[in-house]
């Protein structure tokens, strides 16, 4: 339907980002917050063991009971959900005033909505959702997230070309369909859409990059197998141009980026959100850097040594990212890097416990 897939087909879908050379065309002045907090509400790892440091807290040893017929009492510790998936719950706060939104929806229908209940979550506290892009496994919580809202109205930031038909071409001449966002679907579900390319800045002093500036020399994006409809037949698709990331400025410490899949390249948004906010400094960086397979076992080189040259404080590498990557930054950044795990809390804010 054109309310669906109308964007693919225009040439703003497949037009390549601007040139990255001098100031930012769309500068932002970013407000600084006191604190974000971010929690993982849906990824590939969940590991009930891991114990909470300062500044990172842990879910709950008890968050997860649900009913078992075959256990003493009728019921069992099932933990939270993991699945090939990401979401974020990201609140800023300043002074007594604080914003809460959430950053991606996970994979799967309930999957989001299952841990949002076992932590004890109350999703009618959010003031918006903003999707980092359209691949499925960031947007297929929906359903769930509806369900616990009531289908009460909700504003959704996108890209336009979030609705852009998507597959993987597989060997042998096999194909994988990517499932497709509807608009009409999520509307009449009580979302209010969004359609934003540019850099939006949202209540609280929460930016979305829109748009990434490709600049770096080893980030290009997706193999020949990742492929979009353009309206007329599918054609290679390797920047995923609706690919956007998260960015808060907290006082005095610098920027926190957290992005879906980093499909436009962890670096370029690093630089991107320096670029459009003039600030130099990288606090923290958390969510999925696209760094596993063939393809991409390369880019983890240059991408270690970009980021170990950034020297955040955080480093919270998810989804995505890959073991090897994972081992990789975890050896070059010791100090900073934190295993990810769904429910954690990551908190960064204008003077944590222990600062000079």
């Amino acid at each position: 339907m054109c309310d669906d897939h109308g964007y693919a087909g225009t040439e703003a879908a497949w037009s390549a980002p601007r040139a990255a050379q001098g100031p930012a065309v769309d500068p932002v002045t970013l407000p600084e917050v006191d604190e974000v907090r971010v929690t993982t509400m849906v990824d590939n790892t969940y590991d009930a063991l891991l114990a909470s440091t300062e500044g990172v807290t842990r879910a709950s040893a008890g968050a997860g009971w649900t009913a078992a017929r075959h256990f003493a009492g009728g019921e069992t510790l099932a933990g939270l959900r993991a699945e090939h998936g990401f979401s974020a719950l990201v609140t800023v706060r300043s002074g007594g005033a604080s914003t809460t939104l959430l950053f991606d929806t996970g994979a799967s229908p309930d999957g989001l909505s299952v841990n949002a209940e076992r932590l004890g979550v109350d999703v009618g506290g959010l003031q918006g959702v903003v999707l980092s892009h359209g691949h499925f496994d960031h947007a297929g919580g929906f359903d769930g997230l509806a369900r616990l809202r009531g289908r009460s109205g909700l504003p959704l930031t996108v890209h336009p070309a979030v609705w852009t038909r998507r597959r993987l071409e597989l060997p042998a001449g096999q194909e994988l369909k990517m499932p497709t966002l509807s608009r009409g679907a999520l509307e009449r579900e009580g979302f209010e859409v969004i359609e934003r390319r540019q850099p939006s800045l949202l209540a609280g002093g929460i930016l979305i990059t829109g748009e990434v500036d490709r600049v770096t020399e080893f980030e290009h994006g997706m193999p020949s197998a990742h492929q979009a409809w353009d309206g007329s037949g599918w054609r290679h698709d390797p920047t995923v141009i609706d690919d956007q990331a998260l960015v808060v400025n907290v006082r005095g410490r610098g920027l926190v980026v957290v992005t879906g899949c980093g499909h436009a390249g962890v670096v370029n948004i690093i630089r991107h959100a320096m670029r459009l906010t003039g600030v130099s400094r990288l606090l923290g960086l958390i969510g999925g850097f696209h760094l596993s397979g063939p393809a991409f076992e390369p880019v983890i080189g240059p991408t270690v040594a970009a980021l170990t040259a950034l020297a955040p404080e955080l480093i919270v590498p998810g989804h995505c990212t890959g073991w090897r990557a994972q081992h990789a930054l975890a050896a070059a950044l010791p100090d900073a890097w934190v295993q990810t795990s769904v429910g954690t809390t990551y908190t960064l804010g204008t003077a944590q416990p222990g600062d000079a």
